[in-house]
């Protein structure tokens, strides 16, 4: 589903040059379960921001589901992640001003689905992870571990086929952590492809596979 040939990031000023990913190479199949680990600094979020086609590399290939991004248009790249991939992130990321229904019914407005459509989805995956009964609560009014269960609803309401998350439980203490982490393991049982960054080892062993990132370079 993911191939990465030769891919390096550099970032340039005038006076410095950073090797953020150095000739980085990976296939990742479809339905797999990644772990990405690795310090701060070696290079995991540029790696998961041109893997959700955010930023692109300044070498090598990205393949996605047989398509070579490097080359599309800005349309087709914003296209082809509207409808591939869907993003959990450390900080939840939900709009305060946004009820929960609101937050994760976003993704849909932006697929441009009717109205009746979009009802019908975001209390099918807020029912789905034991928040039915908060669709007209606000973030705030919510605790740690049912804001990252909505951020995790926001994500699957246009069901991506992958998933990319970043340091998902990072905010979170040990129980919801597990809880979310169960999550994504169901997820990736019902077909998901994942790939998460953690520096948590207790978390990593969810994955199917674990990769260590060191200095923009992977490490056996």
């Amino acid at each position: 589903m993911v191939k990465l040939t030769d891919i390096s990031r550099v970032f340039r000023t005038d006076t410095v040059e950073t090797t953020a990913l150095n000739h980085i190479n990976l296939h990742i199949e479809k339905g797999a379960f990644i772990a990405i680990k690795g310090p701060s600094g070696c290079g995991k979020s540029t790696l998961l921001n041109i893997l959700g086609l955010m930023d692109k590399p300044t070498s090598g290939q990205l393949v996605l589901n047989g398509k070579e991004t490097f080359v599309m248009k800005e349309k087709e790249r914003n296209f082809l992640r509207k409808h591939t991939i869907g993003f959990v992130f450390q900080k939840f990321n939900l709009i305060d001003s946004l009820t929960i229904f609101e937050n994760v019914e976003l993704p849909l407005l932006y697929l441009r689905q009717s109205a009746d459509k979009r009802k019908k989805a975001v209390l099918e995956v807020l029912e789905q992870l034991e928040l039915g009964h908060r669709t007209k609560h606000y973030p705030y009014q919510l605790s740690g571990g049912q804001q990252q269960r909505a951020a995790m609803a926001r994500c699957l309401v246009s069901n991506p086929e992958l998933i990319l998350a970043d340091e998902p439980t990072g905010n979170l203490d040990s129980e919801n952590g597990m809880q979310v982490m169960h999550l994504l393991q169901q997820m990736n049982q019902n077909g998901k492809t994942i790939i998460m960054v953690t520096h948590d080892d207790n978390y990593a062993k969810f994955a199917s596979r674990i990769l260590y990132l060191f200095d923009g370079e992977f490490n056996s």
